[in-house]
Formats: C-alpha cells, sequence, structure tokens
C-alpha cells in the first residue's frame, strides 16, 4: 500500500432490493487531496460516502483508510475518518457546547481539553454567542456548520463531507466552503460529495463524475475542463423567443451547434470563432430581439453535461429543490 494514498476503494457494489446503487466503484484519493464526488441525486454518492465510512457494508469491494482494510471490519480506521453525513446526527435537546463535549468524548478527549476544543471549534465556526443555546433552535446553517465541527472535534486527518452546502443560505454555505478549503490547506485529506457544479470546480483538486452509480470519469479539474478549451462558445440571451428557434439557427448555420436553454438562452458552439453579426441578423428577420451575446469561458459545467449526458440544468432544479446553498 502506496503511504501516500489516503483512501483506496476497489469494485464497491451495493444493492437495496431491486435497485443497484452502487456498481464497480473504483477510485483513490492522495493524502492531503480535496476529492470531489460528483453528480445528480440518487447517482449513488451518499450510499458510496456510507460504506468508506462504514455506515453500510459494501456487498463486495474492498476499503483501505491509511492502508488500514474497512470493508470487513469498519470500524478500525474510525479513530482517522471524520464523518460529517447529509442530515445532523446531533442531538436538538443539549446546547451546541454540549453537543460537541458530547461529540469529544467518543473520542475519548478528556475533560478540560474536551471544553477547550469545543470552544475553539465554536469560535472558528461563528457560533461563539450560540454556544449556550440548544441544537433545535439553530437555523439550518448554523447546525450544519455544527455537525461539521463535531465531525473535526478529534483532529482527524481524513475528512468525509456528504453534500455540506445543501439546502443552506448562501452566507453560510460560502463560510463552509472557505472552512473546508482551510482544513484541506493545513493537511486534511478531503472527500466531498456534491451535486454542485461550481462548488466541486472551486473546492477539489480530482473529481470523480458518478451517474447511477457508476463512476464515469476522473481527473484533475485542469485537465476534465483542457478539451473544452479547444472549443469557441457563446451563450445569446434573447427577448421572448419562440421555443424551436435554436432549430431555425441550426438549419440556417450548419456548421454551428446549437443547445436551447432555459430563460430564453441559446448556446452556439463552434471548432472556430463564432461571429455574431450574421447571428444576430438572422434572429432580427426572425423577429426576435438579442438582449446579449457573451461568449463563456469553459467551465466544468460542460464537461459535466459532455461525460455524462445529463444537462446542467437538471442539476440547477436539484439546487433549487434542495433549497439554494450552492452559489
Amino acid at each position: 500500500m502506496n503511504a501516500t494514498i489516503a483512501i483506496a476503494a476497489e469494485g464497491l457494489a451495493k444493492r437495496f432490493g431491486e435497485v443497484q446503487a452502487v456498481a464497480d466503484v473504483s477510485f483513490e484519493v492522495r493524502q492531503g487531496e480535496l476529492f470531489g464526488f460528483l453528480g445528480p441525486n440518487g447517482a449513488g454518492k451518499t450510499t458510496t460516502i456510507n460504506m468508506l465510512t462504514g455506515l453500510a457494508r459494501p456487498d463486495k469491494g474492498t476499503i483501505l483508510i491509511a492502508g488500514i482494510d474497512c470493508a470487513g471490519n469498519p470500524k478500525a480506521a474510525q479513530h482517522l475518518i471524520g464523518i460529517v453525513p447529509d442530515e445532523s446526527n446531533l442531538y436538538p435537546e443539549l446546547t451546541g457546547f454540549d453537543n460537541l463535549c458530547f461529540c469529544a468524548s467518543l473520542y475519548g478527549i478528556r475533560g478540560q481539553e474536551r471544553k477547550n476544543r469545543a470552544r475553539e471549534l465554536l469560535k472558528t465556526f461563528g457560533l461563539a454567542n450560540a454556544g449556550t443555546r440548544k441544537f433545535a433552535g439553530y437555523s439550518r446553517g448554523m447546525k450544519r456548520k455544527l455537525t461539521i465541527a463535531a465531525g473535526i472535534i478529534h483532529r482527524p486527518p481524513v475528512l468525509f463531507l456528504d453534500e455540506p452546502t445543501t439546502g443552506i443560505d448562501v452566507a453560510s454555505a460560502r463560510q463552509i466552503r472557505q472552512l473546508i478549503a482551510e482544513f484541506n490547506r493545513t493537511g486534511t485529506t478531503v472527500f466531498l460529495t456534491t451535486h454542485y457544479i461550481e462548488e466541486a470546480e472551486r473546492l477539489c483538486h480530482r473529481i470523480a463524475f458518478i451517474v447511477s452509480g457508476q463512476i464515469v470519469g476522473t481527473d484533475t479539474v485542469e485537465n476534465l475542463i483542457q478539451p473544452e478549451q479547444e472549443k469557441h462558445v457563446m451563450q445569446l440571451l434573447l427577448l421572448q423567443p419562440e421555443s424551436a428557434v435554436h432549430e431555425k439557427l441550426a438549419a440556417a448555420f450548419p456548421h454551428l451547434v446549437f443547445q436551447g436553454l432555459s430563460d430564453g438562452r441559446v448556446r452556439v458552439e463552434s471548432s472556430e470563432p463564432i461571429r455574431v453579426s450574421p447571428l444576430v441578423r438572422f434572429l432580427e428577420e426572425q423577429g426576435v430581439e438579442v438582449m446579449e451575446a457573451r461568449r463563456m469561458r469553459p467551465s466544468l459545467e460542460d464537461v459535466f453535461v459532455r461525460i455524462t449526458g445529463i444537462e446542467a440544468d437538471a442539476m440547477k432544479k436539484e439546487k433549487e429543490k434542495s433549497g439554494g446553498g450552492g452559489s
């Protein structure tokens, strides 16, 4: 086992009744890396993280955490890992301070050290003034921050975060992303699941795309985006276009690729530089006004759509349903 590999999964599979939640998933996470698991809801992200952290037993496959075989003995590496589930596992009747002290006691942290660590984390997460309040009275953003604080109370070298910013306010999401980046800068290996494409692009060193329980691509953000940099992409914002306007554009300009998006937007793609004036002229002849024509830089969103076939708009709708948080 290479000492620089913090997490190694080989051939993981998990079925729930007729549903194959995860099928033959394999990957490695290097020590000190911030690794992202990106995919839509229901893709198998939570099932995978539950297997890695011992909350679910794989039907088959192996899991090594810092070289320790965990598939057969899920508790073997628990002292090495911090777990932040997608739903809080803290006690609503306890205060924020008491919740952290209780979690610290589970990891064998004693007396005064336990209290000092709890106060330190309350301050780090901007919760010092809320430490004496019951967890039940916290906002969703505050609950998320305290849950993360509880996951790192024992200073684990490997941290698992399942959808850490889903459903919380923008300010809390931004603070949590900054804290995750800081944990990683100080040496913590981070395994992060998310369906926020922008979050993955902003935070992660490497990303695995997971769809329908299978990994369909893994690489650095830079390497994933590289093929898109060879394309020229433009986005048109149209005023009250008819639904099939992109089909008319495709017929008139067969050397360009058009995609109708939501809110009157049309994506234009080409291997050559795109001339705007012929497009604008054609649309005006069709009685459609062009409000904006903007050249787009390559993004992880483009890569995700190309590799998975899932439209980025579908991911954004999931974000809206879950309450925002990913901006």
